[in-house]
């Protein structure tokens, strides 16, 4: 990359017998200009119009000839460019102030020629121009003029060339309706002209400041046209074109104005190497054969046999795979070492029987066992409740000794108790060890642990037993509740006589009962909330490869259409195209490889992330009904009242509701009693003596009905 220059500006004023003397001035260095406009009489004694301007820029041409300004302004750009470096010229000014002067001159004298001599006058022909008060042959149309250039060594052995370009612009003139008395078609051609200037202006300011992000090239044809030209790899040099006049002084401040926005861009001008394809084939063709001659002449010198270095054919990669077979078995000492091919396709021989081992290893092992994929979490639930298992995911061996099992056995495992082993594998799972089973959620973190293999081995000969409990664990998974792990009724701390408010006692419930439910729950829920920011770290990239690959679209795009512009070049039936437009296609095929395999992965972390929200979702709802049960177990019914539940039965304290459990056992008679302590009179004595009124009433009622019910059963 080359440096960044600033555009150079220059003004050149158009010759007149009427200069205002008094109003434009010049400094010594040839380089500022002073403008000074008397007050406005009319607006009063306060009157805070500015009156001074000062413009500083690159030279002031004043009354210069056309030899002047060309050696001033043109020749070091087109020096330039034929060293490699881009470069544009244009000129800018009110109309009629000799812009198409400046650039094509007059074709009656030699002199007076400009910057573009001759080579503009085909072009000009199909130029419209108009009349009218500021300019008899006023141009109607922005002129752009391109001069490209191509520059090749002449020695033939050289691929490298240099590329550049000339722009010489001869803008349309700006121009004040009022003044210049435009009718009709030329005043919606004035309009037309206008407006695209200011955009070409704000282009300019956008361009000059440098916080600004987004340059508005699109606007018009002519801001498009000049993309490259404004602020990019370019020599820019621009020429404002003035009246001298006093009537024109508005006009010349608002071009002079325009000259110093344009001297705040900066532009970086850097060489345009290019490579010829077809050369630097040629050249890499006639190196090679001189590799393979130096090659040959070292193995003549080395006393080697005749070595071939072109690629290998079947027989000779089938032969090397042979080699290789009885190297791994013991029946070939060493592989002799000819070539780099050679010793390439041996690796890559060693690589491609290791794979088809492994897949001997594994289609054996099907055949033999059952594998359970680690992160099915019903099947790996199903062979702890067999016995198959330990806690820490170990594989245990049977103990009978008839099949083997991978990992390490549980204490309880001891030899000579084959009947239990094998009865406590057949039998269906109880209630406890439903819950045992359950009391793991299925846990992300878990399912990412992968050891070694990602398999686990269960014998054949338990298929279909194991087969079966995976069926009943599936269907019964998503209802049992995790286990309570209560502490035995003798160890319970005292109630107290207030219960505490449910976020007090469910953080209580987090740190003590429910801590292992609560710990599932975070690991899952962090492990979603990493899948979620890699979801995001992966659509940031997607995005970003999409709008370059939407870049460089339009790079290419635009290339073949220069491509046809220039005209196409064809060889042997094949278009030619040059390197920048091969090198954006091998960009395009990248940059689509990368967006589908980001695709791919996106879609996969979706599917995680999906997966693990149903998990977090699961342990959220099995923590908050366990916290239920325990609270109303612990706070809300009376002890009491759990002692005369059934210790052992299905249904637990905490899974009925409380307004149901409190009324268990209150019949009428309850009821009555407690009546009858609320409405019997003031006395203790009283409250005792009805109530053994009331046992021996009980009694003999039951008495009475016993011995009923006895003689009805004898007849």
């Amino acid at each position: 990359m080359g440096t960044r220059k600033k555009v150079h500006a220059f003004v050149r004023i158009k010759p007149t017998d009427d200069f205002a003397h008094e109003m434009i001035k010049f400094r010594d260095d040839n380089k500022s200009i002073d403008i000074h406009l008397k007050k406005d009489t009319r607006r009063g004694v306060v009157n805070n119009q500015q009156t001074d301007w000062s413009f500083k820029l690159d030279g002031v041409l004043h009354d210069a000839s056309q030899d002047l300004v060309y050696e001033t302004i043109a020749k070091d750009v087109v020096s330039q460019a034929l060293d490699g470096y881009n470069g544009t010229i244009m000129c800018y000014g009110q109309t009629g102030a000799g812009k198409t002067y400046t650039m094509t001159g007059a074709t009656e004298n030699y002199k007076h020629r400009g910057i573009l001599p001759r080579a503009l006058q085909q072009g000009e022909t199909n130029r419209i121009i108009a009349s009218h008060t500021m300019n008899k042959n006023s141009s109607r149309s922005h002129c752009i003029f391109t001069i490209y250039l191509e520059a090749h060594s002449r020695t033939l052995s050289d691929e490298k060339y240099i590329t550049s370009k000339i722009n010489l612009v001869d803008l349309a003139g700006s121009e004040r309706l009022g003044k210049s008395g435009s009718e009709g078609r030329v005043l919606k051609e004035a309009t037309y002209i206008n407006k695209s200037l200011s955009f070409l202006e704000q282009a300019i300011i956008a361009l000059g400041d440098q916080r600004r992000d987004h340059i508005p090239f699109r606007q018009c044809k002519l801001t498009h046209a000049l993309k490259d030209s404004l602020g990019g790899n370019c020599n820019m040099v621009l020429v404002t074109n003035v009246y001298g006049e006093a009537s024109q002084l508005e006009e010349t401040l608002s071009s002079l104005r325009f000259a110093s926005r344009m001297k705040l861009v900066t532009t970086e001008p850097a060489i345009n190497e290019k490579y010829d394809a077809e050369r630097m084939v040629k050249n890499l063709e006639k190196e090679l054969a001189l590799l393979k001659q130096e090659l040959a002449i070292h193995d003549s010198l080395a006393n080697r046999t005749l070595v071939t270095y072109d690629p290998m054919d079947e027989v000779q990669i089938a032969e090397i795979n042979s080699q290789v077979r009885r190297y791994l078995e013991g029946t070939l000492d060493e592989i002799d070492i000819i070539n780099l091919r050679q010793i390439q396709e041996v690796f890559n021989q060693f690589r491609v029987v290791l794979s088809q081992q492994e897949q001997e290893v594994e289609s054996t092992l099907r055949r033999k066992y059952t594998l359970i994929d680690k992160n099915d979490f019903a099947a790996m639930s199903a062979v702890q409740k067999a016995g198959l298992m330990d806690a820490d995911g170990h594989l245990v061996g049977e103990p009978d000794g008839q099949s083997f099992g991978l990992g390490i056995a549980p204490f309880s495992a001891k030899p000579g108790k084959k009947s239990k082993s094998k009865k406590a594998f057949k039998e269906p799972p109880s209630a406890s060890s439903r819950k045992e089973g359950a009391s793991s959620p299925g846990s992300v973190k878990d399912m990412e642990t992968l050891s070694i293999s990602k398999t686990q081995l269960v014998t054949y000969a338990k298929d279909g037993e194991v087969k079966d409990m995976l069926l009943r664990d599936r269907e019964t998974s998503s209802i049992e509740p995790l286990p309570s792990d209560s502490p035995k009724e003798d160890l319970r701390p005292p109630r107290p006589s207030t219960p505490p408010s449910k976020p007090v006692a469910f953080e209580e419930f987090k740190n003590e009962r429910g801590s292992e439910i609560n710990r599932i729950f975070k690991e899952n829920k962090s492990i979603l909330n990493e899948r979620r920011r890699r979801a995001s770290e992966t659509i940031q990239r997607i995005n970003a490869i999409k709008r370059e690959i939407d870049v460089t679209k339009e790079a290419l795009n635009f290339q073949k259409s220069l491509r046809e512009k220039q005209g196409e070049y064809e060889n042997k039936g094949l278009m030619i195209i040059d390197e920048e437009e091969f090198l954006l296609i091998l960009k395009l095929k990248d940059l689509k490889k990368q967006y589908r395999s980001e695709y791919q992965d996106l879609r996969d972390l979706r599917a995680e992330i999906q997966y693990c929200q149903h998990l977090v979702d699961q342990c959220r709802h099995r923590l908050l009904t366990e916290f239920d049960i325990w609270y109303n177990e612990s706070f809300i019914i009376p002890e009491d009242t759990q002692v005369a539940l059934k210790p052992c039965g299905s249904i637990r304290p905490g899974m009925v509701p409380v307004n149901r459990i409190v009324s268990l056992g209150e019949d009428d008679q309850d009821r009555f009693s407690q009546l009858q302590q609320t409405v019997l009179p003031e006395g203790p004595d009283s409250v005792s003596f009805y109530n053994a009124k009331v046992k021996t009433e009980q009694k003999h009622n039951y008495l009475k009905t016993a011995v009923s019910l006895q003689s009805a059963h004898r007849k």
